[in-house]
């Protein structure tokens, strides 16, 4: 297959610091959606996961726990609390070299997409704020506006590898000229899509895998925040300042209003 080129990017561990799921524990308790022995639990599986990672195990443990905890929850108010609060969460946590990359990648003319098992409402508007031209995420089956506790699509391991090929599909993307990017031993589906694999700040299985498998190891050590990032940006990257200017005025017009929606 000939075509444009596109860059796939796990989020969590990847792109920023944390868990993106995890950290909104504190502004869902504060909404009245969990109680604060969740947001200990929360706070806990968030060490755990930075200390090492989430095997296949640990991963269905987290959708099973999580999927029961949102069922019921109103919609609408987790996307507000998510528009409110992006920007104080997700902006500090951002790696600068991830950053870096999507500016290449921009540059390049590549399409940049986020692929993460988190769900929909939280990855989509941590993806506009990125600059990313498109988002894969878990969606949930929704009723009357609440969620009913099932998955529609869970995008984790193999299902992730066939959203990239079904995105290729539609969008005219080479794969074998296209990169990717993930920390994670249950994302090697995905990685053995693309022409271009990166392990980033991997797992111990990952690590030996991509090892053996001659792929490039990236350490991403400092995040940093993209308001300065944006402040600090010589002239050269004006791919990723117009992009994540674009995405931050997205994002605070989602916020204005949410705002405007409870007066």
């Amino acid at each position: 297959m000939s075509g444009r080129a596109a860059a796939f990017f796990d989020l969590d561990k990847t792109i920023i610091a944390r868990s993106s799921t995890l950290a909104f524990s504190r502004p869902f308790y504060a909404g009245g959606l969990i109680n604060r022995r969740a947001v200990i639990r929360s706070a806990y599986a968030q060490f755990v996961y930075l200390v090492g990672g989430a095997d296949h195990d640990q991963m269905e443990r987290m959708r099973a726990y999580l999927s029961a905890l949102v069922t019921g929850w109103d919609v609408g108010q987790v996307k507000d609390i998510v528009a409110e609060t992006l920007h104080d969460l997700i902006d500090p946590m951002v790696y600068s070299e991830a950053a870096d990359l999507i500016a290449e990648h921009l540059q390049a003319g590549r399409d940049v997409v986020i692929v993460s098992s988190s769900g929909a409402e939280v990855v989509e508007p941590i993806g506009e704020l990125l600059g990313a031209d498109k988002v894969v995420a878990t969606r949930m089956v929704i009723e009357e506006g609440r969620y009913t506790g099932e998955l529609e699509f869970y995008a984790y391991g193999p299902a992730k590898a066939q959203a990239v090929r079904e995105l290729a599909s539609s969008e005219g993307y080479d794969l074998t000229s296209s990169y990717a990017y993930s920390d994670s031993i249950t994302d090697l589906p995905m990685l053995e899509e693309v022409g271009h694999p990166h392990a980033v700040n991997p797992d111990r299985a990952l690590r030996r895998e991509a090892l053996a498998r001659g792929w490039p190891v990236l350490d991403f050590t400092h995040p940093v925040a993209l308001r300065r990032r944006l402040r600090d940006l010589p002239g050269q990257r004006p791919g990723l300042t117009a992009a994540i200017g674009a995405g931050a005025a997205t994002a605070g017009l989602a916020w204005y209003a949410s705002r405007r929606r409870r007066v």
